[in-house]
Formats: structure tokens, sequence, C-alpha cells
């Protein structure tokens, strides 16, 4: 059946169809775009920031904010490191994308971030952070880290938080000394009496006899063990020395009618109207010359001695080669010796860090050794003093402490001598021996004049424009000192040597400190005995104004 449509109902199918389609739109939709059309997101939806005009380019505000710290060098720029990285992150989401991935902004905080770097990131922080690379961010935040114990001195040097700190410390005394907290209290009380003792046991001298043994010494007279000493000097072979022929020795004794010896006599050997030799008689009323010393006695056949004390002279000729002890009798009347003779001794210490139990040895047993030597028989005028060296380039080479008759107020003024320097083993002994010789005030007259040195190690030989031990030695002979050469422990072969000379030329004793029970030393010495060094040094002392006593 053919079906045909009326003509009034055409518009009307029409209007049908049409609303049909719609329903049957909006009921399917776009089946291809169904799952883009149900997202969420609206932002990557929307093309309107695409479409619309471009926005300015945002690298001109975070560029100026960026330098801003490097024109503003202001000695606080921590409140502006700040706030200027602040406006930088603000801003990036409107940046571009390359922009935002790269990790500048973020790595420029991570830089000024800790206060305390501020003052030494300020010049060059923000120029450091260049946008193309993350490596460099990572090397200048470390390189900021290192900086941060600088930056912290800096700024504590500028005064920055000076009072705070020092509150804090104050506060954390305080809070100790209440109790606040007794456990670290009792800890560091005991560190820090343990150092104390430490330094007061191996520096200062403090008096610990428990803390540091007496030391032990034996010595030598190698003037009367004279072929001994002679034998050692042809074999030695250890080390360089400052050679000084004594092989050629006279003995020159100067005695008044009774026999007594004269202290103090000046004498004077001559050759062809040559002076070879002045010198002092010592308190046994000897002294020594050695004619191979002086050049200008090589050829001389014969020697002139003169000798005077007060008003009485005498001058004899002596044949050289011939006999070897020169006697010579002032025809003069001694006067007794009184109570009172003048005593100078003076210490010559090595003040190196190797030295602390000697020093310590010296400060501990000063009055008991002034005390007993002022309880002799004659009573003497006893003054102490010192010089204390070490070696150039140390605190100091050479220290003068002068004679002082007072010895409780002689140990207070030595108290600060401690162990230290001396970095390399031989020590500027050269220099100090010159100025012991020369720079004290020694008394003349018929003083007693006595020198202790105390050293382990050898001088040096090797400086330029520096003094020769040998030429001191003869000027201490020359003036009446006799000194006594105490070796300490570690001395090698050359310091044995060079103390030996010393001691030898003067007329004093090659003294060393003994170790273990049996007393051994590993020095060139036979037979000889062990005593404390403190009743070694009182019976040196006695030796020598016991020739003076009538």
């Amino acid at each position: 059946m053919r079906v045909s449509l009326k003509p009034w109902r055409a518009p009307a199918l029409v209007v049908g169809c049409a609303l049909l389609a719609v329903l049957a739109f909006a009921c399917f939709g776009d089946e291809e775009d169904g799952d883009i059309a149900a997202t969420p997101v609206a932002p990557t939806a929307t093309p309107r920031v695409a479409d619309g005009p471009p926005q300015p380019e945002p690298t001109t505000t975070p560029t100026s904010a960026l330098e801003t710290p490097t024109a503003t060098a202001t000695p606080t720029p921590t409140a502006t490191m700040t706030a200027t990285p602040t406006a930088t992150a603000t801003r990036a989401p409107t940046s571009t994308p390359t922009a935002t991935s790269t990790p500048t902004a973020t790595s420029t905080p991570t830089a000024t971030t800790t206060p305390t770097a501020a003052p030494a990131a300020t010049p060059t922080a923000a120029p450091a952070a260049t946008p193309s690379s993350s490596a460099a961010s990572v090397a200048d935040t470390e390189a900021d880290a290192e900086a941060v114990p600088e930056s912290v001195d800096d700024g504590m040097a500028l005064g920055g938080d000076d009072a705070d700190h020092d509150a804090m410390e104050d506060a954390m005394d305080d809070g100790g000394g209440r109790g606040g907290d007794g456990d670290y209290d009792s800890m560091a009380s005991d560190d820090a009496g343990d150092e104390a003792s430490a330094r007061v046991s191996s520096s200062s001298g403090g008096g610990d006899d428990a803390a540091r043994p007496a030391l032990s010494a034996g010595e030598v007279n190698d003037n009367e063990r004279w072929d001994e000493y002679l034998l050692y000097v042809r074999e030695y072979s250890a080390g360089p020395v400052h050679e000084v022929d004594v092989s050629e020795r006279y003995i020159i004794t100067v005695t008044d009618p009774a026999g007594r010896p004269v202290h103090n006599a000046r004498v004077r050997v001559s050759a062809a109207d040559v002076t070879l030799f002045e010198g002092r008689t010592y308190a046994n009323g000897q002294t020594l010359f050695f004619p191979l010393a002086f050049e200008a006695s090589e050829r001389a056949e014969s020697f002139v001695l003169f000798v005077e004390k007060d008003e009485s002279s005498s001058q004899l000729e002596f044949v050289r080669g011939g006999e070897r002890n020169w006697a010579v009798t002032l025809d003069m009347e001694q006067a007794a010796v009184v109570e009172g003779v003048p005593l100078d001794i003076l210490f010559l210490l090595d003040a190196t860090g190797s030295m602390a139990d000697e020093i310590g040895q010296i400060k501990d047993s000063l009055l008991s050794i002034s005390s007993r030597i002022s309880a002799l028989p004659s009573q003497p005028d006893l003054r102490f003093g010192m010089v204390a060296y070490r070696d150039r380039g140390d605190e100091f080479v050479t220290r003068l402490y002068d004679f002082e008759p007072d010895a409780e107020r002689f140990l207070e003024t030595i108290r600060g001598v401690v162990a230290d320097g001396g970095d390399d083993w031989p020590e500027s002994l050269n220099e100090a021996l010159h100025v012991a010789v020369h720079q004290p005030e020694w008394r003349h007259g018929d003083a007693i004049r006595l020198m202790f040195l105390i050293a382990d190690a050898r001088p040096h030989l090797d400086y330029p424009d520096d003094y020769s031990y040998a030429v001191e030695m003869i000027e201490a002979h020359q003036r009446g000192i006799k000194i006594f050469s105490i070796a300490s422990s570690g001395l090698e072969p050359p310091g044995e040597y060079i103390f030996r000379q010393i001691a030898q030329h003067t007329m004093g004793r090659f003294i060393f400190i003994v170790y273990g029970e049996g007393g051994t030393t590993p020095h060139n010495v036979s037979r000889y005995t062990v005593q404390q060094l403190d009743d070694l040094v009182v019976s040196l002392v006695e030796e020598e104004l016991a020739f003076l006593a009538r």
C-alpha cells in the first residue's frame, strides 16, 4: 500500500524529525570525543591562553630581582637575599615551561637560605646561578656550604652576633656552674685536671716529686784523666765539631808562701812580646794554657809567664816542651777568708720541648740546693742566674734571667720557663753560650763564677753569622768562669764531644744523667760513681768553696 502524505501533515513531520535528531544527538553525542569531553582537566581543554594575545616575557622581573644582591653589597644582606628568591619563585608559574623546569630559581634559594653564609655569598651568589646548568647550582651549593665556617668567623669578627654568642656562652657556663648538667661538668673538670697535671709535671715543674723522680748522674774530670781524654779525642770521628788542639797543655798553679792557692790571680802568657793568653786562676789557684790553640805560638820556643794579684807579681820564663806544670809563688799575705764569699751560679738551660724533666727538676730542687749551699761553712754570698735558650725560629733564641740573691724570688722569676720548640735536633747553643759569658752581671774580684750547662742537643754548626762555642769557651776560661756540662738523655756523640771540650777547657766536669738501676750511660766514660744530681751539684760547689778555706 502506498502511503501518501496529506498536505497538512508535511510540516509536522519535518518538525518531528528534527526533534528526533536532536534527542538522538543528546543521548549518544560524539563517540570519538567522549573521553576527552569527560576529562575534568579544564586548563588543557581551554585554548584561551593559546588563542589569546601573547603574554609579555617574564624574564625581566626575575632578572632584575636576581641582580639585586649583586648591586646591594650591604653588611647585612640576609633580608635582601631572602626576599629576592621568594619573589622569583612566585612568578615562576607565569614563565615559559623551559624557564619553569630549569632549577635555577630553586638552586638560588638553596645557596642563600642559610643566613650565616650571606656575608660571604653576597657579591657572587646570584651571578653564579646560571639558568643553564643544574651541576653549576650543586657546585655553588657545596661552595657555600664550605664557606659557612669562614662566614661565621667573619660575622663574629665584624661584631654581628658577638653579644648573643657571649650571652649563650655565659648562660651555658652559669648553667653548668649551678649544676644544671652535673655529669658534663664532672667530666670536664676531670679532663681539665688531668691536663693541668700533665702541664705541671711535664712543663712547669710544679714540685710533684712523686710524679717526677729525682735525676741521677755521674761525672768525669777529663783534666785528671788526661791520657784517656786525649785518646778519646784522637779516636773521635762521629760528626762535625770545632777542633781546638789541647794536646800541648801547661798547668799554671799560683800559691802563696804557705802553699795555699791564690784565687783570681791575673795570668798572662806571651812569646816574642806577643800576648797569647790572658786569664784568671780558679778557686784552686790553677788555670790552663794551650799553645796550639793560638796560631801566634807556632814558632815560639819559650814562653814568658806573668802573674799578679793585688800588690804582688812574678814573672818567669819556661822553655817550650819542658816542664808541663808551671808553679808560681806570689810573695803575699792572703787575708783570712771570712763568711760571705761571692758565689755566682748560672744555669745555661736548653728550654726546648724535650727538656721538660730537667727544667722541672731545677724548679723543684732550687730552694733545697740554695739552702744547702748557704749552710756550708763558708756561708757564701750566693746568687742564681739563668740563660734559657732554644733555636732560631722558636719563640725566642735566648732569654736572660740575671743574677738574683733571693732564691725564692729567682724561682718565681723562672716559673715561666717551660719546655717548647726545637723542631730539629741541634739548638742555638753557640749564641746562648756567648750570652751567658758576656751579658750577665758576673761579679769580679774574688768571686767564684760557676756555670751549669744543661742540654740534650749539640749546637748548630751550620748557621751563618753565628758565634762559635770554641771561642766562647776560651772567653769563659779567660774570665775565670768554670763550666760544668750536664748531658741529658739523647745527647748524640758530637754533643758529648763538644760538652766535654767546654768542661775540660774551663776546668769543669763532664756530667751525664744515668738511667736504670745500674746507672748506665751511652757516653764514652768509665770508672764513675752515681749520685743524685742535686747532691752532685752541691758537692761540686762545696769543693770550690773548700779551696778558699784557711
